[in-house]
């Protein structure tokens, strides 16, 4: 299964990588939202995409608006994974089509029960 981890810290995007591998994914990695757009056209849809809020040039909701509008990623869940911790900004998000949101920070195992309450089957 193709992962995509979105997210201008390259620290996490490392953390999120090594987890989602451990959970059996391949992963692809983007710095923001417009160079995640990039390599989800040269790789395509993945089973799940981690996206932060706050990044430049295209934030995260932005990505994930860009996202849902394109069909070809229907099927793709989308996982917030932020420091945005204001209801309004998860109402938001969750309107615009994620399917889960999970705050920073965070362990392996809030991971893992996310991935799990998607559909995922992951190790133990």
């Amino acid at each position: 299964m193709k992962a995509l981890v979105v997210d201008d810290s390259r620290a996490v995007r490392t953390i999120l990588t090594r987890m989602l591998e451990a959970a059996g994914f391949e992963v692809a990695q983007a710095e923001h939202g417009r160079h995640a757009l990039e390599v989800l056209a040269r790789v395509g849809p993945p089973a799940i995409a981690l996206l932060d809020w706050n990044m430049p040039e295209m934030n995260g909701y932005e990505l994930l608006c860009a996202i849902r509008a394109n069909g070809e990623y229907a099927d793709t869940r989308v996982m917030m994974v932020t420091t945005e911790n204001e209801m309004e900004q998860i109402g938001r998000a969750l309107e615009a089509g994620a399917d889960e949101y999970l705050m920073k920070p965070f362990d392996q195992e809030a991971m893992r029960d996310k991935l799990v309450l998607l559909g995922f089957e992951v190790p133990s």
